[in-house]
């Protein structure tokens, strides 16, 4: 039987504008808010056979207040932003502008010391092929927006540019099911049923 591992986005610490490179700040109100209002969807992941989480205090927040009682995985912490850590997207170009241009252009590049956005794949692409399989293969993880978007383009084999145009909103959910080196992406919703006169 396939795995199916469905990430959760940990919810916000501070606004979309003001995220930071390997952000560690615990959640906001907006993000505590957000919470309390989905939790009725979210909850019932905690039936998962298998729950992790990334090391960041908002992603440990979530996945507690969840009731997910998550163990923490190092592979799942955010891409090593070495000197930038800490720092917007802004003000690292405000310092450092060709360096973050070719950081955005070259996944192999680490202008700012740390890990690369190719490693950073890998890395994640590493921990989801080698998640064991429980009675069921059901797992959940809550986990950092960067890591999900790793995961994804890890999963699906896409270029690693299009890891920027994926967008992971916070307390989204996003599932792959397969095995090792073979992930699909599932997207389940409310399906369309043709109305009957």
């Amino acid at each position: 039987m396939p795995l199916r591992v469905t990430f959760v986005a940990a919810a916000r610490s501070s606004p979309l504008l003001a995220e930071r490179f390997e952000d560690d700040r615990p959640l906001d109100q907006a993000g505590w808010d957000e919470v309390l209002h989905l939790a009725g969807f979210l909850v019932p992941l905690a039936a998962a056979d298998l729950r992790y989480c990334s090391p960041t205090a908002r992603s440990r927040a979530t996945g507690d207040a969840l009731g997910y009682a998550p163990l923490v995985q190092l592979a799942l912490r955010d891409c090593d932003m070495g000197r930038w850590r800490g720092l917007t997207l802004g003000e690292a170009m405000a310092r450092e502008p060709a360096a973050v241009d070719a950081w955005l252009a070259d996944p192999r590049s680490t202008p700012h010391g740390g890990e690369s956005l190719l490693a950073f794949i890998s890395r994640v692409g590493g921990w989801l092929d080698t998640r064991p399989a429980g009675d069921s293969g059901q797992i959940v993880a809550v986990a950092e927006p960067s890591v999900i978007r790793a995961a994804l383009v890890y999963a699906l084999k896409a270029p690693p540019a299009s890891y920027w145009n994926i967008d992971v909103r916070p307390l989204s959910t996003t599932t792959v099911t397969g095995r090792a080196g073979r992930w699909n992406l599932r997207l389940d919703g409310v399906s369309a049923q043709p109305s009957r006169a």
